[in-house]
């Protein structure tokens, strides 16, 4: 009697295991494909729901508060509605079928990737898709690229638990349907790749790099395919007139830093004020706030949806220098209150309108004050969209390469990467949390804690340490510390020079090199040889330290000093490792 044949996820399964690479490389163009078409349904229902709820294919570029053709008796005032309505619909949407499609959509993926493994619903690509066009539609002032990324995280995820996929490729999968959503999204292939990678794996790895790009190029084809492959920004080339002008783009860069911290912090302090005065059923929390909302609309219409007409005016030059500062505030608000009300879109296209405002009004402020340096209003507000995603996110790769891809402009790529790393290493020193893992931390959540480190609470280095091991000295020869290393069985001893002071690490393995490969191994010293090895104080808690004793150079553990930089004991892996499982 024949065999019946295996299930067909079995089979899948048992491919993928036989030829992983090529399984997985296939997964993640299905992934690129699924959510190619997701972004284009996505974009489809965000043009539907804008014209079905203010009568205009993009209200944010009409004037004069136009009214609505639908209630033309209302004029501008049917705005202060608009949201409310939309609320009243996605807001029981959300509450009953997927909270988690609630905000800004990154933070979750970000979770749901280092916490659970990878998994999202399914369900969650549906909710979310229709809850934040439904947001956008009706007015709310929030970006379509984090709904993308929750939309094509969770078709990857899907895909991936349906063939039984282990952890590491579902989560590989779940980037791969992020690259795409990002490139399908804005046209920008290379740039949803480094989203992917910089913000969601953190990791560059060969065959990882390799199938996330695969994703990210089919999602693009196929997206430019039915939306065109234009520019997403249609702009006349920029250029610094004057080297001098560099100095300019760092003080850019320092005000990208204060303009994203700032942000990020109004951003979750709406949320906390919400949440505070909020005393009704969460279902109806964005029907209610959606009034304060309509109210902004009515006084500052350009916050109505997206805003990229908007932006693009403010790169363009169409608007004065106090008009874009109040553009600039009003998008804080507008931002901040639709996600304090439970709207659902993201912060990365708020983030780039902020930052065109910014650039704009300084570059014509530059203009102004120096009218013969050949100042160009619109390359400092190409360069502000880049340094304040970049400030926001911590993710410098993305923006210079998102900005690049959404404009076509080369001709700023050395001011652009200035700005954005002045933006991003001082947003680091003003706060230690980026726009989307300062949601993960307020609800107790530490992407950069390993598991198990709990068990480390209180304890400090002081109590693990051991006795320091012996030191050599710099003067001592390559052939005689290959003895004392030996001897100590050790892969490394700290070096002190003559006057006792600790200047770093003799590894056996370069000791060994200097007298097997150097011809004049005779007169090689361990001041030659000298390695940096980064020390700890007693008072140090363990729990810092975990990821430098777990690296590579240092898996021999840390040199433990003084504040005076005497030698007092060494901090081993082996004695970390051994409290941690003990706890357990």
């Amino acid at each position: 009697m024949p065999t019946a044949p295996a299930p067909l996820h079995r089979r899948v399964l048992t491919w993928v295991r036989r030829s992983e690479n090529s399984a997985l490389i296939a997964l993640a163009l299905v992934v690129g494909a699924a959510a190619g078409f997701g972004a284009i349904a996505f974009r489809w229902l965000i043009s539907t729901f804008t014209l079905l709820f203010s009568g205009h294919s993009d209200y944010s570029a009409v004037t004069d508060h136009a009214a609505h053709p639908w209630v033309p008796w209302l004029g501008g005032f049917f705005v202060v509605l608009t949201p409310a309505v939309g609320g009243l619909i996605y807001g029981p949407i959300i509450h009953r079928w997927a909270r988690e499609a609630r905000g800004h959509g990154v933070p979750e993926v970000m979770y749901a990737i280092s916490k659970r493994g990878g998994r999202i619903p399914v369900k969650v690509a549906l909710v979310k898709a229709l809850a934040s066009a439904l947001t956008i539609g009706s007015g709310g002032s929030v970006g379509r690229e984090g709904p993308i990324v929750q939309i094509g995280s969770a078709l990857g995820s899907a895909l991936a638990r349906a063939v039984r996929l282990n952890e590491s490729q579902v989560r590989l999968l779940v980037a791969c349907g992020a690259a795409g959503g990002i490139a399908a999204t804005f046209n920008a292939p290379i740039a949803g790749v480094f989203f992917a990678m910089e913000l969601l794996l953190v990791n560059f790895a060969a065959r990882t790099f390799a199938a996330v790009v695969l994703s990210s190029v089919t999602a693009s084809v196929i997206a430019r395919s039915v939306l065109g492959d234009a520019a997403f920004l249609s702009l006349p080339a920029f250029h610094v007139s004057h080297v001098g002008e560099y100095a300019l783009y760092v003080v850019l860069g320092v005000l990208a830093a204060f303009v994203a911290t700032g942000f990020t912090k109004v951003l979750y302090w709406f949320e906390d004020v919400a949440d505070r005065l909020w005393k009704g059923p969460e279902w109806l929390r964005p029907g209610v706030g959606g009034l304060l909302l309509g109210l902004l609309l009515l006084a500052v219409p350009q916050m109505y949806g997206v805003g990229y007409p908007v932006l693009e005016n403010a790169v363009m030059g169409e608007y004065l220098i106090g008009f874009l500062v109040v553009l600039l505030l009003a998008k804080v608000v507008a931002t901040s209150l639709t996600i304090a009300i439970g709207g659902s879109g993201g912060v990365f296209a708020p983030s780039l309108f902020l930052g065109a405002m910014l650039g704009a009004a300084f570059g014509q402020t530059l203009a102004w004050l120096l009218p013969d340096a050949g100042i160009t209003p619109g390359a400092y507000a190409l360069v502000g969209m880049a340094a304040v995603f970049a400030g926001a996110s911590r993710a410098p790769i993305t923006a210079v390469i998102i900005l690049f891809e959404l404009t076509g402009e080369y001709s700023i790529i050395l001011p652009l990467l200035l700005a954005v790393v002045v933006s991003t290493m001082l947003s680091g020193q003003l706060s230690k949390e980026s726009v989307y893992t300062a949601k993960l931390r307020r609800r107790g959540v530490d992407l950069t804690s390993r598991p198990g480190t709990a068990t480390l609470t209180g304890v400090t280095v002081e109590s693990l340490m051991r006795k320091a091991p012996r030191t050599v000295s710099t003067k001592v020869p390559a052939a005689e510390a290959v003895e004392f290393l030996l001897a100590s069985r050790r892969k490394s001893l700290p070096v002190i020079t003559e006057h006792g002071e600790y200047v770093g690490v003799v590894t056996l393995a370069s000791a060994a090199g200097a007298i097997t490969e150097d011809e004049d191994a005779a007169e090689v010293t361990v001041s030659q040889l000298i390695e940096w090895r980064d020390y700890v104080a007693p008072d140090t808690p363990v729990a810092d330290v975990i990821d430098r004793l777990l690296e590579g150079e240092s898996n021999d553990g840390l040199p433990v000093l003084e504040e005076d930089g005497t030698l007092v004991g060494w901090l081993r892996t082996e004695a970390v490792l051994r409290r941690m499982s003990a706890a357990v």
